[in-house]
């Protein structure tokens, strides 16, 4: 949070936030195996979300990111085999690789897979396929180790491959976290910077959907494999569409600086989660008009954090 410019106090927001409604915190450091093993003592359920998510920082420091994500991701299957607890694994979209970005079709506000633009990407799309960073090698290690102890082990786990994650209590930087990013941006008339395109489209995916979809996996005998999770085509926003439902929402715009593409970038990618809801029952269902909209009602609440 203070790469992206954001206040020291920021950093602790959402600790305090889980301390204020009762959730018991340890803060220690995912490196830390017998800490973890400690804390997993009782756990039903291990959400990883302990990750470096960033394609920039992995490039920037590729020893962090191998450490944090795949020896912390080690770490946490270690600890959930000796209590035998089921972890879902945080990974991403990323694994699929950047080749999808040959051969898309430009349309008047956003690139699609084609002209009719109503394609999807479904598990079955081949993987790492492109230019590859640090963060695709260990992303992937991610879910391959999931996998094996799943498979070795029998550990009730899964991967979430999770696309455009958004919502209050988002602290949005240039390297992660982009609705977030835009939207305090433009409700502080600070400038913008895109890498690219505006065209390129992610689908967007409110924080409770996502955290819904832990809760249907848990709740419905925690079935083993990997999983797109995103909003699909009803949620999907091009960073352009995007910057117009902002001026629509907070009533004006940012200046956009339209930058060089970056290594690694993934320009379009919309997930078809049909595994997910055949497997545990879950489906999006906030859309982004909605989403947005919570998201600013949060950063206008504590607007003091961005002055």
């Amino acid at each position: 949070n203070t790469r992206a410019g954001f206040k020291d106090e920021v950093r602790d927001y959402n600790l305090r936030f889980l301390e204020g409604i009762g959730v018991p915190t340890i803060v220690a450091d995912i490196l830390d195996a017998k800490m973890l093993k400690k804390a997993m003592h009782h756990c039903n359920l291990v959400a990883h979300c302990a990750a470096q998510p960033a394609m920039t920082i992995a490039i920037e420091n590729p020893h962090l990111d191998l450490m944090t994500n795949v020896v912390g991701t080690f770490n946490v299957l270690e600890a959930a085999r000796y209590w035998n607890t089921a972890v879902i694994n945080c990974s991403t979209i990323h694994v699929y690789g950047n080749n999808i970005n040959e051969g898309l079709v430009e349309l008047d506000t956003r690139l699609a897979l084609s002209a009719r633009d109503a394609e999807m990407i479904n598990e079955t799309y081949p993987i790492l396929n492109g230019k590859l960073s640090p963060l695709h090698a260990s992303k992937r290690a991610t879910e391959l180790y999931i996998q094996t102890y799943i498979d070795t082990y029998n550990l009730p786990a899964a991967n979430f491959r999770l696309t455009g994650i958004y919502g209050p209590r988002q602290f949005g930087g240039e390297d992660h976290g982009w609705v977030a990013n835009f939207t305090i941006r433009t409700m502080f008339n600070r400038p913008i910077k895109i890498f690219g395109t505006d065209k390129q489209v992610r689908d967007i995916l409110y924080v409770k959907d996502a955290a819904q979809a832990f809760y249907d996996w848990i709740t419905n005998d925690c079935p083993p494999g990997t999983y797109n999770i995103g909003g699909g085509n009803a949620t999907s926003k091009s960073i352009g569409e995007l910057l117009g439902l902002l001026k629509d929402l907070v009533g004006n715009e940012s200046e956009a600086e339209l930058l060089p593409k970056r290594h690694g970038d993934l320009w379009w990618f919309i997930s078809d989660y049909t595994k997910a809801k055949d497997a545990f029952g879950w489906t999006p269902v906030v859309f982004p008009y909605v989403g947005v909209q919570e998201l600013i009602n949060w950063v206008e609440q504590e607007r003091r954090l961005f002055e």
